[in-house]
C-alpha cells in the first residue's frame, strides 16, 4: 500500500470525536446511557435525551460534565413531531447543530397476539420505534446537509431479521427501520452523510432483568446465543462509537449485528 505518511506502531489507535455534537435519544437509561457515556469519552459533546426519566438524565449529564466532558439535557416525546423540532432548536442553541444522531429510544410493547390485541398498543410501538427515528433523522438531515457531513445510527434489533411471536409491532417497526436506514443512506449518500443500523441481540439491561436474573430463563436464553454469554451495554456502545468515527468512513446503508451469534442458528452447533 502506497502511503508517504510516517506511521508509528505500538501506540494504539484512538477514536476521537472532538468537535462533534451527538444526540442520543433515550439516553437516560440502558443502552442509550452507555452509548452517551462512550461518545462523551471519545470527546463528543452529548445531547442527553429523556422522555420520563429526567433525574437520571441530569445525573448522567452531571457525571459527564464533572469528568471533563460536555453535555446538556433535553426532554421530549420522539413520536411527537413538534416536540422533536423543539428538541433540535434547543440543542442548536445550547450545544450547536448535531453531527451525530443515535436513534436509540424505543419500546417493545405488550406481548399481544394479532386479533386479540389492542390496536392502540400496536400504534404506540410503531409511533415510538419508527416515526420517532424518522422525525429525528429528518431534523438531523436538514442540519447535516448544510454542514456537508454527519452520521445517523438507528438502533434496530435482531428482530429486524427474526420473527417474535406476540410482538408483531416491534418486529415490524425494527424491520421497517432497517429499510429506512438503507433508503435514507441512498438518498443522502452524496451529501457527506452516512446512515447505519446497529442490531443488538440479547443485551443485559434493567428492562430485561426478569430474564437474566432468573437462572432458568437465563439458561434458556443462552441456548439462543452462540457465544456463552449475554451481551453488555458496552458491547453496543463500542460498536456505535466505532461506526460514528472516521474509522468507519466507508460504511453506510447496512446493519451491523451485535448479537453474540444469535443469527447463526446456535441450536445447530451440535448437529442437525
Amino acid at each position: 500500500m502506497a502511503d508517504d505518511k510516517k506511521v508509528s506502531y505500538g501506540n494504539g489507535i484512538n477514536i476521537s470525536l472532538k468537535g462533534k455534537v451527538a444526540l442520543v435519544t433515550g439516553s437516560s437509561s440502558g443502552l442509550g446511557m452507555e452509548i452517551a457515556k462512550y461518545l462523551a469519552r471519545a470527546g463528543a459533546s452529548v445531547a442527553i435525551h429523556y422522555h420520563s426519566e429526567k433525574q437520571q438524565a441530569e445525573q448522567l449529564s452531571q457525571e459527564i460534565n464533572s469528568n471533563g466532558g460536555r453535555s446538556a439535557v433535553f426532554g421530549g416525546d420522539v413520536s411527537n413531531r413538534a416536540e422533536v423540532e423543539a428538541i433540535y432548536k434547543n440543542i442548536d442553541k445550547d450545544l450547536g447543530p448535531i453531527d451525530i444522531l443515535v436513534n436509540n429510544a424505543g419500546v417493545d410493547g405488550k406481548r399481544e397476539f394479532c386479533g386479540d390485541d389492542n390496536p392502540e398498543d400496536w400504534e404506540r410501538v410503531i409511533a415510538i420505534n419508527l416515526f420517532g427515528p424518522y422525525y429525528c433523522a429528518r431534523e438531523a438531515v436538514k442540519r447535516m446537509k448544510k454542514a456537508g457531513h454527519g452520521v445517523i445510527i438507528n438502533i434496530t434489533s435482531v428482530h429486524e431479521f427474526v420473527p417474535w411471536s406476540g410482538y408483531t409491532a416491534y418486529s415490524s417497526a425494527k424491520a421497517g427501520l432497517s429499510m429506512f436506514t438503507k433508503t435514507l443512506a441512498q438518498e443522502v449518500s452524496e451529501s457527506g452523510i452516512r446512515v447505519i443500523s446497529v442490531a443488538p441481540g440479547a443485551i443485559k439491561t434493567p428492562i430485561n432483568k426478569e430474564v437474566w436474573g432468573n437462572p432458568e430463563t437465563y439458561k434458556d436464553l443462552l441456548t439462543k446465543i452462540a457465544m456463552p454469554r449475554m451481551g453488555e451495554t458496552s458491547d453496543i456502545a463500542q460498536a456505535v462509537t466505532f461506526l460514528v468515527s472516521d474509522m468507519a468512513s466507508y460504511i453506510t446503508g447496512t446493519t451491523l449485528v451485535v448479537d453474540g451469534g444469535m443469527l447463526i442458528y446456535p441450536a445447530f452447533k451440535h448437529g442437525g
